[in-house]
């Protein structure tokens, strides 16, 4: 069995430069927190091994011949992302009330309920895991991509299996040093008023995108 393994680390490396709805969550974890980064990250990774096993049993291949399966993950992957930055954009004005009505104070209390507890890592892991499991790219990634690095003399499934490996790892070692650079914003994003640009400019991001993917 011989793949170009040069070749498909250059194609896996530009598909994770390439900013994303999993690039948006995992950045905007990792600035609240370095281990909701972290569990985003793992997330991503996670919903992306789905996509990875699909295609090695060949059920991706279904999805993209159905234009209704296609259509339906499609749509599904929209309204979540659409629903991320409409919660997002419900927080940040919710917290510049609170702010408003009790300065000072109030934005402590908003520092602290962004811990990174039990349920705060949960949470961002599920919001990696469903953003790229609902993603349709990333099932036709592997789908239409992997199999150019595959030798058609051995077993395609396992080659797919293993190259999805390969770009998992690679993700995880991405997505972890892109949460150790997104994690020194958390000191500008204490100032409320940064903060809640930010948290306005996520949301909004997060429900274009819901939108066009929709839309496409």
């Amino acid at each position: 069995m011989t793949v170009d393994l040069f070749g498909f680390l250059g194609v896996v490396l530009v598909a994770y430069v390439v900013p994303g709805p999993d690039f948006l969550v995992v950045v905007r974890s990792a600035a609240e927190d370095p281990a909701k980064g972290r569990a985003a990250a793992l997330g991503a990774q996670t919903g992306l091994c789905v996509h990875m096993l699909a295609a090695a049993a060949g059920l991706s291949v279904v999805a993209a011949r159905s234009p209704l399966v296609f259509d339906a993950i499609r749509l599904l992957g929209a309204a979540y992302l659409v629903f991320l930055g409409v919660r997002a954009v419900l927080a940040a004005r919710r917290a510049a009330r609170e702010r408003t009505r009790t300065p000072g104070p109030a934005t402590a209390g908003a520092a602290a309920a962004d811990g990174s507890g039990p349920g705060r890592l949960r949470e961002a892991f599920s919001q990696g895991f469903f953003t790229n499991m609902l993603n349709p790219k990333a099932a036709l990634f592997f789908l239409s991509v992997l199999p150019q690095f595959v030798d058609g003399d051995g077993s395609v499934a396992r080659q797919i299996f293993l190259l999805g490996v390969l770009d998992v790892l690679i993700g995880v070692g991405y997505w972890f040093a892109l949460v150790v650079v997104a994690a020194r914003l958390r000191a500008l994003l204490a100032r409320p008023a940064v903060r809640h640009r930010w948290e306005l400019g996520t949301g909004w991001l997060f429900i274009a995108i819901g939108v066009t993917v929709a839309a496409a």
